[in-house]
């Protein structure tokens, strides 16, 4: 039926700002808006916010569609072909991690290089007291890679911009978000992320590589680019919505794993934050994946420590070897930890309230144009030159330790030590910070046995920086990521609190970093299991788990209690329709059949229809599905009259396929099975084939028939309708599907088979109080 129609509270004023005036949806109301009558339907407009614009969407098919095309394949494919489609099924998984790893450590070694010798330019001219040269070098260098990134994002590709991730979780929700996955998108990501991580903004490169990995898996499973697929047979096994959701959850999990060098964490990461649908056999080939990626890093990593990649050698990929400390706890330690928790629940609720705030405004400004969109990145870029240029001058110069004498300071290479403006045999500490790749700054903050490395002055500066600077970049035209951002962040004031500590505790500041940062991630985007998997994984060491563990389920309790995570706001903002794991309290006091009254009259098509009804309803509704029923039947027990049967559900594309192939009859009778399999094959039923203004049919043709009983899936998910909402709402999410039938609680004749159709925005909260105001007052009430 009704397909998804995108308007959320959030996002009512942004959307309808962006729409012209014929499309604006006569019945979007918001919350705050006067409550309505109950007379109205159940509806609402198929638009959301995806990439730069407002888009129409669909939702995805992941239902099997068991018509009589589709069993007849299954019932003749052999074993050695059942056996091929198994083996293709790893062949792409491994393909998946393959250019997901390669591709991440090409970007690591390009944005070590360009980042690094930028900065050794800078340090040079700082060394020689040019400063004025110095910082136009910087703020020069900086001000070209954001424009290029900008540029490629405006102009080619829109919905590169942004780490992706959000995206993807409506997509494997069920949601289709239009030109995400391409090959222009793809490669305006990489390019990107170079551009963007390499011009010093306070972004990272791990929401991108989800993406990219994500991408990857799609144009695999596709056969590469819209316009040059590959026709091989086996290949076209992929191309249906149901085995591409399991390709692009293994590459999410590959993205997340070159992110961070942590394949358990990658899967895991994907099961907890962007899958909603899992299986034993995914989760099988997502590790093997990640293993591969993992296999393809480690190659990298030993061929470039000797030196052939340029400043890319230790460095480059996150990893913070912290096991040479030992982790001893007392039960004082529980007070720090306790309080560390609390502190990044706090900030993180509070980061995404203001960060909401921000996106919000910077949609208005990207509402005026391509050019307005610029000149923000572009802003946003030499504000970020100037702060990290300038604010080292405010510190003061610390002296070096006489045991490091050797590395202190150090050169513009890698190191813990800057000396910037300071004498031979002092070291500032706020440049070692700030005039360095995001990769050497998290290892500098995180470095271990350093206790009086950083002043609480220069800290303070970072933090609050780096808190403004995180703010105003996210949200810029430019491929961008949260996880750099929010652990900088968090282990800045870890430290912090190390610092305030004294000796209160034993546990080395460094550690107190690492907290910090798995505190505010936890905080801002409510992950626990796979973050600290991930945790774990970076610092490798075990000691860590409790004190980690402990961390993030507070961290995530606290922010829980205020505002909804990072990824889940970015949903609202866009409009996607992602529907939740929980259903709210009060969808209990109300059934389906009550949301069928209030939708229009449900379209059905008979088993055997004349062409030009099917042309006439896909000309004059816009549902995705239909049912079908067919009357006169003889039913195998009771009386014949008036006996109907629902015999199943048929697809628009599916409708669109008929008439585009013109299997039509003049008489009305069943085909057989020989005529179906000469016109169609199983590869026919899973394209997606436009619309009905493209498909030409004679006036002679609209009298004739189509059998529809060959393409109808028949095992249609079907609830009766004195089913709750919100267990239809569990059942329709956990099963992916797109369509539910609601069935009649009496049979009898006369009485239609089927009383509804739900779909995906039937059961949003946002739509069902827009319709049932009455509800709204029991939103707060407890759950029965």
């Amino acid at each position: 039926m009704e397909e998804p129609r995108l308007v959320e509270e959030a996002t009512t004023n942004d959307i309808n700002g962006q729409l012209n005036e014929e499309e604006r949806d006569p019945e979007s109301n918001s919350l705050r808006q006067p409550l309505l009558k109950r007379n109205r339907t159940l509806s609402s407009s198929p638009f959301a916010l995806v990439g730069a614009k407002v888009s129409h969407i669909e939702s995805l098919d992941y239902e099997i569609n068991e018509n009589d095309l589709f069993k007849h394949d299954w019932r003749r494919r052999s074993r050695v072909q059942v056996l091929q489609y198994v083996f293709l099924k790893w062949s792409l998984a491994f393909l998946v991690g393959l250019l997901t790893g390669v591709t991440a450590t090409l970007i690591n070694l390009a944005i070590e290089n360009i980042a690094g010798y930028k900065l050794r330019a800078v340090v040079d001219y700082i060394d020689n007291r040019r400063y004025l040269m110095g910082f136009a070098y910087f703020a020069g260098a900086n001000f070209v890679l954001t424009l290029i990134a900008a540029l490629l994002c405006v102009c080619f590709a829109p919905t590169a911009a942004g780490p992706g991730i959000p995206e993807i979780k409506a997509y494997l929700n069920g949601v289709d978000t239009p030109n995400m996955f391409g090959a222009t998108t793809l490669f305006v990501k990489i390019i990107g992320s170079i551009a963007a991580v390499s011009a010093s903004l306070d972004l990272g490169k791990e929401g991108p590589l989800v993406h990219i990995g994500a991408c990857f898996a799609s144009l695999l499973g596709q056969g590469g680019p819209d316009n040059y697929r590959l026709k091989w047979r086996w290949l076209r096994y992929f191309n249906n919505d149901r085995d591409r959701r399991d390709l692009i959850t293994s590459g999410s999990s590959s993205g997340v794993c070159a992110a961070f060098r942590s394949p358990v964490g990658g899967v895991l990461f994907a099961l907890e934050e962007v899958a909603t649908w899992w299986r034993s056999a995914l989760l099988w080939r997502t590790f093997f994946s990640t293993a591969v990626v993992v296999v393809i890093l480690r190659a990298f990593i030993e061929y470039c420590k000797s030196g052939k990649c340029g400043l890319f050698g230790k460095g480059g990929l996150i990893m913070f070897d912290v096991s040479g400390v030992s982790v001893t706890y007392h039960p004082v330690d529980i007070i720090p930890i306790a309080l560390i928790g609390i502190i990044g629940g706090l900030l993180g609720s509070l980061y995404n309230y203001v960060l909401h705030k921000v996106l919000r405004l910077y949609n208005l400004i990207n509402e005026k144009g391509k050019l307005h969109k610029l000149l923000l990145a572009l802003s946003v870029s030499l504000f970020t030159s100037i702060s990290m240029y300038g604010l080292p001058f405010l510190a003061k110069c610390k002296p070096c330790d006489p045991s490091i004498q050797g590395s202190c300071p150090g050169t513009g290479g890698t190191g813990n030590f800057k000396q910037f403006n300071c004498p031979n045999g002092y070291y500032n500490d706020l440049a070692t910070l700030l005039l360095t790749t995001n990769d050497d700054a998290v290892r500098n903050i995180f470095s271990i046995n350093t206790p009086g490395e950083f002043q609480v002055s220069s800290l303070i500066i970072y933090f609050v920086l780096y808190c403004i600077l995180g703010l105003i970049t996210f949200g810029i035209a430019v491929p961008s990521g949260l996880f750099l951002p929010i652990i900088l962040m968090g282990s800045a004031y870890g430290r912090l609190l190390a610092i305030a500590m004294g000796s209160y505790t034993k546990i080395d500041p460094g550690l107190y970093a690492v907290l910090g940062a798995a505190s505010l991630m936890a905080g801002s985007m409510r992950m626990t299991v796979s973050l600290c998997v991930i945790f774990l994984e970076l610092t490798n060491n075990l000691l860590l788990l409790p004190i980690t563990m402990l961390v993030l389920l507070i961290s995530k309790s606290v922010g829980d209690c205020f505002n909804l995570s990072i990824y889940e706001i970015i949903l609202e903002l866009k409009g996607l329709p992602f529907l939740d794991a929980n259903p709210e309290p009060w969808m209990r006091n109300i059934t389906v059949g009550e949301l069928a009254d209030v939708k229009p009259p449900v379209v059905t098509l008979r088993g055997i229809e004349k062409v030009g009804r099917i042309v006439e309803v896909l000309k004059n509704t816009t549902h995705n599905g239909f049912p079908v029923v067919d009357e006169g039947v003889v039913p195998p027990v009771g009386l014949p009259i008036g006996a109907t049967e629902l015999h199943g559900i048929v697809l628009r594309t599916h409708l669109l396929l008929v008439l585009k192939k013109k299997l039509f009859l003049h008489e009305r009778r069943r085909t057989e099975e020989w005529e179906v399999r000469e016109k169609f094959s199983w590869i026919d039923l899973a394209e997606r084939w436009g619309k009905i203004e493209d498909v030409a049919v004679t006036k002679s043709e609209m009298e004739m028939y189509v059998d529809l009983h060959p393409l109808t899936n028949t095992t249609p998910y079907t609830v009766v309708e004195s089913m709750s909402v919100a267990k239809a709402m569990v059942l329709f999410r956990q099963v992916g599907l797109r369509h539910m039938l609601i069935v009649p609680k009496y049979q009898a004749a006369g009485v239609s088979p089927v009383v509804g159709i739900l779909t995906r925005q039937d059961l949003r909260a946002h739509n069902i109080l827009t319709v049932f105001p009455h509800l709204v007052k029991s939103k707060s009430g407890k759950k029965h």
